[in-house]
């Protein structure tokens, strides 16, 4: 991927001022400390009411101390590799970053970063609360505590976060609950790989009974879509968020977030067909924020435009 294909603009997500104390006293916000280090404010910032926070950055060299932070940090790299540098009182690490690499600082640590040339980073604020949640929800007591990693490589993990820049569609309802189950996943990955002691996650065995997932089938089709939150239908169904999603998915083959976004297409579809409605009224109608956020969702499932599927479906 080219510097060109890392341009803001192209990642759609929704600006938003970070509130609240950090996950440990004491210690920095991570969205702060960062940008102290970086001199740049992040391009790009996405979050929710948990405080799971996802940010894009493009900053020049650096060559200073990273503080500890209140939450755990993890970096993948949509670009060109970058020589680095990083020291702690343990010792130093080189080599270059790079697409398919990963970075952990966990909370409260520091070191010094050496970075030689700019750099194009998504970055994970992840509470220590969060990864207990999930922790909890799949049926470990013991904490777990997340191990230093500096340009480790890690495809899977590197591919579930940079998926946030594909992802975000400018739809209230699809992105939160996008992010909220992005969240999940990659706390489950961190766990099972990135842990002082791995998680074992064992399979999902059957899913959610008729009357559960007819209930969370409509909770996810209605008018409110706004409020859909995986932690409404999991208490709903009477399960943890971790296992409503792994039930979900395997009573209907899809994820929350991919059903959502399926339900979505369908009525757009629906819509385009069956009425003459501006495509700027369709759009509002199903939640997205402008006429052009819909129109590039809909092209990336159909590959064509609103405009043109419309003028061939007739």
């Amino acid at each position: 991927m080219s510097n060109r294909d890392c341009s803001p603009r192209d990642l759609p997500f929704v600006f938003e001022t970070l509130e609240g104390d950090p996950s440990i006293a004491g210690q920095n916000p991570a969205d702060a400390e960062m940008t102290r280090v970086l001199k740049v404010a992040p391009l790009q910032m996405a979050s929710d009411a948990s405080n799971n926070v996802i940010t894009f950055w493009r900053h020049d060299p650096l060559h200073d101390v990273v503080r500890p932070m209140g939450d755990h940090v993890i970096m993948a790299f949509p670009a060109e590799p970058v020589r680095y540098e990083r020291r702690n009182g343990k010792g130093s690490v080189k080599g270059m970053t790079g697409p398919g690499t990963v970075t952990v600082i966990p909370a409260g640590s520091t070191s010094r970063w050496d970075i030689y040339e700019p750099l194009s980073v998504l970055q994970f604020y992840l509470p220590q609360a969060t990864l207990d949640r999930v922790a909890h929800e799949a049926g470990t007591t013991v904490t777990r505590e997340l191990v230093e990693r500096t340009a480790h490589p890690d495809l899977t993990t590197a591919r579930l976060l940079l998926s946030a820049a594909d992802a975000l569609e400018g739809c209230a309802a699809l992105d939160t609950l996008f992010r909220r189950q992005l969240t999940d996943v990659l706390a489950t990955r961190l766990l099972a790989v990135h842990a002082d002691l791995p998680t074992t996650f064992q399979p999902t065995i059957g899913g959610l009974s008729p009357k559960v997932l007819r209930r969370a089938i409509e909770r996810l089709r209605s008018d409110k879509n706004a409020d859909v939150s995986l932690r409404a239908l999991a208490e709903e169904a009477g399960l943890s968020r971790f296992h409503f999603c792994r039930a979900f998915k395997e009573s209907t083959g899809l994820s929350p977030h991919a059903w959502l976004r399926q339900h979505h297409l369908e009525r757009a579809m629906m819509m385009l067909r069956d009425t003459d409605d501006a495509i700027a009224s369709i759009a509002a109608a199903l939640g997205y924020s402008s006429q052009a956020a819909f129109a590039a969702a809909f092209k990336k499932l159909t590959g064509a435009s609103p405009s043109n599927w419309r003028r061939r479906i007739r």
